[in-house]
């Protein structure tokens, strides 16, 4: 930013670049696009990016995203609760429903094992599942982790802690290509791991 010493310009790219999947070049495009913006379409923006941080908040039994608690999943009374699928981020429950074959509930881990990263079970929402699994008649988990090595690792984890239980875990079957993220795959190949899940 070198050409633009404007210090308001600046401060703007560089908080654009915080954001994921935003490099420096995009970071200046979507900067310039706000300045030639209409100021009241801007405005707008800036309250709606407000509003959803004011309302949005995790639901107190899944940790999905939702403006009401229980989310719209947990208190339907048309889902399986003995079948609950485990998601790393909400995002992921977005990807899943979106094939329109899971009749049960989510569990939102809020992220992954990761020992490099300094992510440890105590920072996951692992002891709230394991509350529901013991309050609830629980039949099966699925564990939905991305196929990475967080993922792997995070589904071992799991799958130790709750099979002692006598609950049946299941594994979403390789049809995601290992290192690829949830929200990246399509609704097929989804669909497809979803029906050829396996017990772990």
């Amino acid at each position: 930013m070198e050409d633009y010493n404007i210090n308001s310009l600046r401060k703007l790219i560089n908080e654009l670049e915080k954001m994921p999947g935003i490099g420096p070049k995009t970071a200046q495009r979507l900067a310039f696009y706000i300045l030639k913006a209409e100021k009241n379409e801007i405005l707008n923006l800036a309250r709606t990016i407000e509003e959803v941080k004011n309302k949005i908040k995790y639901c107190s039994i899944c940790f999905n995203i939702t403006e009401l608690d229980p989310c719209f999943i947990c208190s339907s009374p048309k889902r399986d609760k003995s079948s609950i699928c485990v998601v790393e981020e909400p995002l992921d429950i977005i990807t899943i429903e979106k094939t329109g074959i899971f009749k049960g509930v989510y569990h939102v881990l809020l992220g992954s094992l990761s020992p490099l990263d300094g992510i440890g079970p105590e920072d996951l929402k692992i002891k709230e599942l394991l509350l529901r699994l013991e309050k609830n008649n629980v039949k099966e988990v699925i564990i939905a982790t991305n196929p990475n090595a967080e993922g792997e690792a995070t589904s071992i984890y799991l799958s130790n802690l709750i099979k002692p239980l006598g609950i049946k875990v299941t594994r979403l079957a390789q049809g995601i290509p290992m290192g690829t993220s949830l929200e990246y795959a399509d609704e097929v190949t989804l669909s497809k791991a979803i029906e050829g899940r396996k017990e772990i």
